[in-house]
């Protein structure tokens, strides 16, 4: 039996993060539309930061698209982050901010093995 490795149980975990948050921002509750709105954003936004989400995720999933989808998820969760932070509301930049760091491990983490530096594990 074939062992998967952990590596892309990670990557689906995340992309799994983001397609939760994706169809949250396209099928926006009130609160989550009030939040937009008092960030100066338009009133379509929503509907694109969650198109841009679900595309993250369905990048991860593949492990072939998954550093171009980790690059971009890294840059959703900059952008949430530097949104909050602008109108200081700073204990919500907290989230975003692990998510970005763990959108770049799994960037990482694919750079490696795509790089062939990554060190074969020993059975």
């Amino acid at each position: 039996m074939r062992k998967l490795p952990w590596r892309h149980i990670y990557a689906w975990t995340l992309a799994a993060f983001f397609t939760v948050g994706g169809f949250l921002n396209i099928f926006a509750s009130s609160t989550i539309l009030e939040d937009y709105q008092r960030w100066g954003y338009p009133d379509w936004f929503h509907y694109l930061t969650g198109m841009l989400e679900l595309t993250s995720a369905a990048l991860i999933v593949l492990p072939f698209t998954r550093l171009v989808g980790s690059a971009l998820a890294t840059a959703i969760m900059g952008a949430a982050a530097a949104t909050v932070a602008l109108h200081a509301e700073y204990t919500h930049a907290v989230a975003p901010l692990v998510v970005m760091v763990l959108a770049c491990l799994n960037g990482w983490l694919t750079w490696r093995v795509r790089s062939g530096s990554e060190v074969p594990v020993s059975r």
